[in-house]
């Protein structure tokens, strides 16, 4: 098969994310050359640390990580979030060896965040990418915005769950798209495991200790209605964005697949979006 150069949109949906990984592997695999990526929120880490050539380090990591050290990596210290995200900023530095300048990165790579003041998606396609990384993940109320250039920004995918614009004028032979808010599918047919309890009880006991309000993670809480209107929010707005602008390759990753937070299921969720882009690319 002739290689086909791809460029690639990573959307945005927490620990849905990880399905990027499946998808990039696959692409790789089955001879296609990505030349370009547009991402937001974790799709702008996971496209971020693809572009430098370190997602296998990233991958490595985020699948042993123990629950309780991941969660020591939250500094609970943000003014206009919970966290203000310095500590996950220093461990994706010592993860990537540096803080790479996206204008030296080999791959073409756009973040997507949004200006809350301005009202707007904003496209960072220069200067220190985990700058960039940082503004895009800025999930609202779990994260302080990130101000750069003047700018408070937030998670991308506040306006552009799934950012296919930047990718417009590329000249790659085809544009990918990954959507994490597809619609939900009954839990028989997600291959994923059940809720690990044991995992959860050990996070409601480590946050008892540093006094964070169980409404964080408790099913029915607070944080978890927040998080649930936000991302019904993301998903009408990513199947307008779609029906608009359709990519030559959409693969969808329903939105129950897993929580925005259960990164113990990163293996399960990469082998999912690997499966779901070949099942993608049979049909074609």
């Amino acid at each position: 098969m002739e290689e086909k150069r791809v460029s690639l949109v990573l959307g945005s949906g927490g620990a849905r994310g990880m399905a990027h990984i499946g998808v990039i592997r696959w692409l790789e695999e089955h001879n296609y050359k990505i030349e370009s990526i547009s991402g937001c929120s974790m799709g702008a880490l996971v496209g971020g640390f693809y572009a430098a050539g370190k997602l296998d380090i990233f991958t490595k990591w985020i699948i042993e990580v123990d629950g309780i050290d991941l969660l020591k990596l939250l500094d609970l210290s943000g003014s206009g979030g919970l966290v203000s995200g310095n500590k996950i900023v220093d461990k994706m530095q010592e993860l990537l060896g540096r803080n790479y300048l996206i204008e030296e990165l080999p791959i073409k790579f756009t973040a997507v965040a949004t200006d809350i003041d301005a009202e707007k998606e904003i496209w960072i396609n220069k200067g220190p990418m985990l700058d960039a990384i940082r503004a895009s993940t800025s999930l609202p109320l779990f994260f302080a915005p990130y101000v750069l250039n003047g700018r408070s920004l937030v998670d991308g995918g506040t306006l552009n769950p799934v950012p296919i614009a930047p990718t417009f004028h590329d000249s790659t032979d085809m544009i990918i798209a990954v959507n994490l808010g597809g619609e939900m599918l009954p839990k028989f047919d997600l291959q994923i495991i059940e809720e690990n309890k044991t995992y959860y009880s050990k996070i409601k006991a480590y946050i008892s200790k540093i006094s964070l309000p169980e409404s964080i993670v408790e099913e029915d809480g607070m944080y978890a209605v927040a998080n649930k209107a936000f991302e019904s929010m993301q998903s009408t707005i990513a199947r307008m964005k779609l029906s608009a602008y359709p990519p030559d390759v959409e693969i969808i990753i329903p939105k129950n697949l897993c929580d925005t937070f259960d990164f113990d299921k990163v293996e399960e969720v990469i082998e999912y979006g690997y499966n779901m882009c070949d099942k993608t690319f049979a049909k074609k």
